[in-house]
């Protein structure tokens, strides 16, 4: 069993999960996930979806994303090409720290992955054309759960890299509405 090393970020509830990855001639090998190292480090969750995506440009901004009970998701986020910026925003109402976002970058050559918990708006930005980003979410899909914060509400502050004008985003993520405004979902 590969050793799993966990890193809690500025809302412990959010951290980064290395895994080993073992080099030779022929390029490398690695476990990016095992349920029995992951539940022997505090972590155990069932995955019950894998979504990849590919994004072009860079500056293509995919969130806020989250998706309200019963099919809220915790999301283990990696990039297998290029490079994000990656943000978690709490949206527990009565979190202490509801509000506020931590952001991490992560690489295919850092080869490290976040853990979005459920309770968090998730979204990243990318920081290379032609990334792909992979990720394991503990509920399936509904769109019928599916909500979402504007990426650039102004009380997030949060540092994007990009500006509002030159980001890439969907339709859908141009309309969403600032946390102000989201449904009291998660308490």
């Amino acid at each position: 069993m590969a050793a799993v090393t966990v890193t809690p970020l500025a809302i412990p509830e959010v951290c980064l999960v290395s895994m080993p990855r073992f080099g030779d001639g022929r390029g490398f090998f690695s476990e990016t996930y095992n349920a029995e190292a992951y539940a022997a480090v505090g972590i155990a969750l069932t995955f019950v979806q894998d979504n990849h995506s590919r994004s072009a440009a860079a500056g293509t901004v995919r969130g806020l994303h989250y998706q309200s009970p019963p099919f809220a998701q915790a999301k283990l986020v990696r990039v297998v090409r290029g490079r994000i910026l990656d943000v978690a925003v709490d949206i527990r109402r009565a979190s202490p720290t509801f509000g506020q976002h931590v952001t991490a970058e992560l690489s295919a050559e850092a080869w490290t992955q976040i853990l979005v918990p459920v309770g968090f708006a998730h979204g990243f930005v990318t920081l290379e054309p032609d990334t792909e980003v992979l990720y394991k979410v503990s509920a399936p899909y509904t769109p019928a759960h599916d909500h979402g914060v504007l990426w650039s509400d102004p009380a997030l502050a949060i540092p994007w890299p990009v500006t509002p004008e030159a980001a890439t985003l969907s339709d859908k993520d141009r309309m969403l509405s600032p946390l102000a405004d989201a449904q009291p979902l998660f308490r």
